[in-house]
């Protein structure tokens, strides 16, 4: 499927560089049409020339060597590719994308080009976990681009972790399966997703909430749109920017995320119910601050409606998933949700480990239907969600 496709590889430096060499000779064997731009520190481990023999095309290192004096070769590559792949990806490749520079024939490049860019990462595992780098990587993805998950093993530093560049038959197998044409098995659906924590106000400067962060129903949400459906994300206070081509609604009490979904739920499709919900909210909440008082103080709380089994209660075509957030006997109480409040399938897991659940990037997870159990292990909350949704469609159908 790679036939006369027009791929630009982008070659940052680091010992994976010996695998991009392998890259380009088989994305030339599958039909491909590569062209190759290295960083500076890229030729310290590869010498240009080997990707040239490998592409049958020149290789593009300086932004001021004007190859061709007819046209500007960054932009004249930014404009040639279908797909463009940076591997191996550095964390300073990385940053430098993340925020806006420009000060090589790499990153010009990529800055230049509006077509499709993945990125494939290759570092040490402790910085691939730091911080920094995620955050880098939460911000390109949130720019569109997409990223080609390292694989972990034993790693050039002697570390053994995640961070090695996914082997080259398994990028070029994706980079097929991209242009394969599209099964959108959501096309035409309407999908609702809630995220986040919901915020209960006690008074104007203190509330009841939860550790929520809304990122594995961000994934969820952008799950369903790459898999062609018109999303509405509903969600809570959550510090996520918004997911780009989809309608999002921004809410802060139980009561009002219930609301956003009824007014939309006999149109939907799909509802998943992602969202961490307050189970209690204050009775009476003061309309100014609370005083500190000596001694004790009690708070009467009642309960918030709940969502899922309101949405339970008035389903009629649509496929109802929810989550379940547990610390103990997680089967028994997903199962008892799965009936009690009618839905289609629920999505449990363990938020008791910190590695996983709320606030983490990776998740692990069980999915439970009717007569169905799946259970998935760790992965990137991206990629877990993409796996639910497929399993959910394949076991389901694509709508009722």
């Amino acid at each position: 499927m790679l036939v006369n496709k027009k791929i630009l590889l982008c070659v940052s430096g680091g010992i994976a560089v010996y695998k991009a060499v392998a890259l380009v000779s088989k994305l030339t064997q599958a039909g491909a049409h590569v062209k190759v731009i290295m960083t500076e520190s890229a030729r310290q481990f590869v010498n240009p020339l080997s990707f040239q023999v490998m592409s049958k095309n020149d290789v593009f290192y300086d932004t001021f060597d004007e190859k061709d004096s007819h046209v500007i070769a960054h932009i004249d590559l930014a404009d040639w590719a279908d797909l463009v792949l940076v591997a191996p990806a550095t964390a300073n490749v990385i940053g430098k994308l993340a925020n806006g520079i420009a000060d090589d024939m790499v990153t010009t490049t990529l800055l230049a080009t509006t077509a499709p860019v993945w990125i494939a990462p290759a570092m040490n595992v402790h910085m691939y976990d730091h911080p920094a780098v995620l955050r880098n990587i939460d911000r390109l993805y949130a720019d569109g681009i997409r990223f080609i998950e390292p694989s972990a093993g034993y790693l050039a530093c002697g570390y053994v972790g995640k961070g090695r560049l996914e082997e080259p038959e398994k990028i070029t197998a994706l980079v097929s399966k991209f242009f394969e044409p599209q099964n959108l098995p959501l096309k035409g659906k309407q999908v609702i997703v809630s995220a986040g924590p919901t915020l209960e106000r006690i008074d104007p400067v203190r509330y009841l909430s939860n550790f929520s962060s809304g990122k594995m129903g961000y994934a969820m949400a952008e799950a369903a749109r790459d898999l062609g459906a018109a999303v509405t994300l509903v969600h809570g206070p959550v510090a996520l920017p918004d997911p780009n081509g989809m309608t999002v609604i921004a809410i802060e009490s139980a009561e009002q995320m219930l609301e956003a979904i009824l007014s939309r739920y006999d149109a939907a499709d799909y509802v998943i119910k992602a969202a961490a919900v307050a189970d209690y909210r204050p009775r009476q909440a003061a309309q100014q601050k609370v005083k500190k008082q000596q001694g004790d103080t009690q708070m009467e709380l009642e309960r918030t409606p709940d969502i899922l089994a309101t949405l339970g209660a008035q389903k009629t075509h649509q496929l109802l998933i929810g989550f379940a957030a547990e610390t103990n006997d997680v089967e028994t109480y997903a199962l008892d949700k799965l009936a009690r409040k009618n839905a289609d399938y629920i999505i449990a897991n363990d938020v008791s480990k910190t590695d996983r659940g709320f606030g983490a990037d990776q998740n692990t997870v069980t999915l439970y239907g009717h007569d169905f159990v799946q259970h998935f292990p760790s992965t990137s909350k991206r990629a877990l969600a993409m796996q639910l949704l497929e399993t959910i469609i394949a076991q389901s159908g694509v709508a009722k």
